[in-house]
């Protein structure tokens, strides 16, 4: 499996927040997309493992703040790699709480979503949740973030619980093979032809091992033929 064709799907990453009414808790996501425009629903993915995944299941209510591209590397640190048992990620950060009382990260956001779950879906280690939205709000024109900037500008991957997230030892990783020199000298020219090299003239890959060769085959110098060559030691 190429790992390098998944990054060729286009993603945005967005801050998803919900509340059980006593606190607020949120996580950066990179699994958002429009399902239909009448009525306005949209669709996450939410590994069961994020503390935001029952509140969202308990509420049936969650906000999406748009991040914009040049985002504060404190905001995707909080968001992204802390985990809410530890921190409340409230406390720093510049949000106001929609009319559903989940509260909407306005900072280093471009946009926000207020939405309302209609439907869940079990899918192996996430929840897929398909809301209707309720409120939005465009906050300014600034670039909204890809994951495809992050990664290529800021050298930044998936945190573990996200969709897109990818455990590189599961996949079988192709070493490239080195081809194996024997080197075959032509008695006639001292032309010598190296197994390692091949003979691109001829459209002979590399890793041909003389034996290999076709028996038609002929030093590209002299044309002598397979016969008026030695192997070298």
């Amino acid at each position: 499996m190429n790992i390098e064709a998944f990054f060729k799907i286009s993603y945005g990453l967005y801050i998803i927040s919900s509340s059980d009414g006593d606190r607020n808790n949120g996580y950066i996501a990179n699994t958002v997309f429009q399902v239909t425009a009448e009525p306005a629903l949209l669709a996450i993915s939410c590994n069961k493992n994020n503390n935001t995944t029952p509140m969202i299941q308990t509420s049936k209510k969650f906000s999406i703040s748009v991040l914009k591209q040049d985002m504060k590397p404190e905001t995707m640190s909080l968001f992204g790699y802390k985990s809410g048992k530890d921190v409340n990620k409230f406390e720093s950060i510049n949000h106001i709480t929609g009319t559903t009382g989940v509260p909407i990260v306005i900072d280093d956001s471009v946009a926000w979503f207020e939405c309302v779950v209609k439907q869940e879906f079990d899918v192996g280690t996430h929840i897929l949740f398909i809301a209707e939205i309720v409120n939005n709000d465009l906050l300014n024109n600034d670039l909204a973030l890809t994951y495809a900037y992050y990664r290529d500008n800021k050298k930044g991957v998936a945190p573990k619980n996200a969709p897109t997230y990818i455990d590189k030892s599961k996949f079988e990783t192709k070493k490239e093979e080195i081809p194996v020199s024997e080197k075959y000298k032509c008695l006639v020219c001292g032309y010598v032809y190296d197994s390692a090299d091949g003979d691109e003239e001829s459209h002979i890959p590399k890793g041909t091992k003389f034996e290999d060769l076709p028996d038609d085959w002929v030093c590209p110098i002299c044309k002598a033929g397979k016969d008026d060559f030695e192997k070298q030691d």
